[in-house]
């Protein structure tokens, strides 16, 4: 129970994507529109971006914010844990499985959405069993010969580019044309400077809260640094030198 309390969790919403840019305006109408249907959502962009924030956003605002929001790292998961992460296992489906099984993530998704974050570093003989679930929506569990039905929203997201893992044989081209249905591309942030000081002092103050600190402000010179910097590591990157700097 606690782990599917924990798995139901989101944090964000359309009003937690913080900045002035006209792109991110922009960004923002198009995860918008995706809350009105149930087709899946590729987001890509660099890491660090918050696509994963993104993610949470559209799950939250569409018909399905009552139901789980399940998490998966794709490139966290070890290769031969996935498809048990995935499906679950029955009793003794393989050596060191719980005696009772396990229910995977595609049953906790039921009604709600599976976000598959790092899709482009899933195993490529994993890609066909993810397809079939994606076009028939059920599926059993390793070791069991029950059919389990999942209704689930798909979302996915990389910062790797798919179209040149397909041309080099490390994605598959049917799987990318079954997710890319909704594309969404978040900016870095050395595209959208209008959004790096409203998101600064946004975060500065969230830190000073969570730290008890009042009062905590960025002067002109520290506004200037921030926006002469190209942040690669975009937001990521941007919370780190904050939180460095608050703390040092």
């Amino acid at each position: 129970e606690q782990e599917l309390m924990t798995l139901r969790s989101t944090r964000y919403t359309f009003e937690s994507i913080i900045g002035e840019s006209d792109a991110l305006r922009d960004m923002k109408k198009d995860a918008l529109k995706a809350t009105s249907n149930c087709f899946p959502v590729l987001i890509t962009g660099e890491s660090g971006t918050g696509k994963e924030l993104f993610a949470q956003a559209i799950h939250q605002g569409s018909s399905r914010k009552l139901y789980p929001f399940i998490r998966i790292n794709c490139a966290a998961i070890p290769k031969d844990l996935i498809e048990s992460e995935l499906f679950g296992y029955e009793r003794g489906a393989f050596t060191g499985a719980k005696s009772e099984g396990k229910p995977g993530k595609l049953e906790f998704a039921h009604r709600g959405t599976l976000f598959l974050d790092e899709i482009g570093d899933m195993p490529l003989e994993m890609q066909p069993k993810l397809l079939r679930v994606l076009e028939e929506k059920d599926f059993e569990r390793l070791g069991g010969t029950k059919v389990i039905r999942s209704d689930f929203r798909l979302i996915a997201a990389t910062n790797r580019n798919l179209e040149e893992l397909i041309a080099q044989g490390g994605f598959r081209s049917d799987l990318y044309y079954r997710i890319n249905v909704i594309p969404l591309h978040i900016l870095p942030l050395r595209h959208r400077r209008d959004d790096i000081l409203p998101l600064a002092r946004h975060l500065v103050k969230k830190m000073a809260m969570e730290a008890t600190f009042s009062d905590i402000t960025l002067d002109h010179e520290a506004e200037r640094v921030l926006l002469s910097y190209d942040w690669p590591g975009n937001v990521r990157e941007l919370v780190n030198v904050l939180e460095r700097a608050m703390f040092s």
